[in-house]
């Protein structure tokens, strides 16, 4: 086997030779989905309850199968896909173990250090070559819209402004636990409602990718607050509207008393001056 399996998690191997990873209250559940289904991915698109989930490739919410007395847990099932200019050549294979093992280890200590992000239930390992192999993942459904969205849609100003003020508590988190995010972006920032239905919590995507370093590292907190401001503007440019930068004003207003200061930028030298 490629993974491991972290305390509160099993590992086991399927008929078909795939490798599973889940959390030991869903693994009886996993492993039923998976008996006779090809991939989990493959069993989620054919359940009734499926919600299509747009992104990089179609990701499914459903519930697993129900195993006690208790209905099964809402998870979100995606399929693993290279991104960027060489993904039609890529496709989904990866080196083996897949970038799952690396997801599963930063959502548990992203949770460990107070950084929302959806609890990792299961990856599972498809052989697709001696050395490659495909992926699927499964994370608990959390309920809410992207950054994206909120701010993109018909929200009112207060809406907007409680999107960006969770999303600065947000960046505080990532920066406290010393978290890198090179791919932050207000897609991959999640908003769930509090019992108002106000988008109260955010939540960080795609920690696939993430890196960690000291606890409130200013270049990896100003580099996440960088990433989403062109992002933001980006958004802007698309719509042609000044909402954007009301937008980036008001996250650096928020955001700037919880971070530590940025760093100072190098001074050039004289020379170096010269020469251009």
């Amino acid at each position: 086997m490629t993974g491991h399996a972290p305390p509160g998690y099993q590992r086991f191997l399927t008929t078909g030779g795939a490798e599973v990873v889940a959390r030991a209250s869903e693994a009886r559940a996993v492993r039923e989905a998976l008996a006779g289904s090809g991939t989990l991915h493959e069993w989620a698109a054919r359940q009734p309850d499926a919600r299509a989930l747009a992104g990089r490739g179609t990701a499914y919410a459903v519930a697993l199968p129900t195993t006690g007395s208790a209905p099964g847990t809402r998870v979100v099932v995606r399929h693993a896909r290279h991104g960027g200019l060489l993904a039609p050549i890529t496709g989904d294979k990866f080196l083996a173990p897949t970038r799952a093992p690396r997801e599963l280890d930063a959502a548990l200590r992203l949770t460990a250090a107070g950084v929302r992000t959806p609890e990792f239930v299961a990856y599972v390992l498809y052989p697709a070559g001696a050395l490659l192999r495909r992926a699927d993942v499964a994370t608990r459904e959390v309920h809410g819209r992207d950054l994206a969205a909120v701010l993109e849609g018909d929200a009112t100003d207060a809406e907007r402004d409680g999107a960006l003020a969770a999303t600065a508590v947000l960046l505080g988190a990532l920066s406290r636990a010393g978290v890198r995010h090179p791919d932050l972006n207000i897609k991959n920032v999640l908003l769930s409602p509090d019992a108002t239905g106000a988008d109260a919590e955010a939540w960080v995507l795609d920690v696939d990718v993430v890196r960690f370093r000291s606890p409130n590292d200013p270049r990896a907190a100003w580099s996440n607050v960088a990433r989403l401001e062109r992002s933001l503007r980006k958004r802007g440019v698309r719509r042609a509207t000044g909402a954007a930068e009301r937008d980036v004003a008001r996250l650096l207003e928020l955001v700037t008393p919880l971070l530590p200061p940025p760093p100072k930028r190098r001074k050039r030298s004289a020379d170096a001056e010269r020469t251009e």
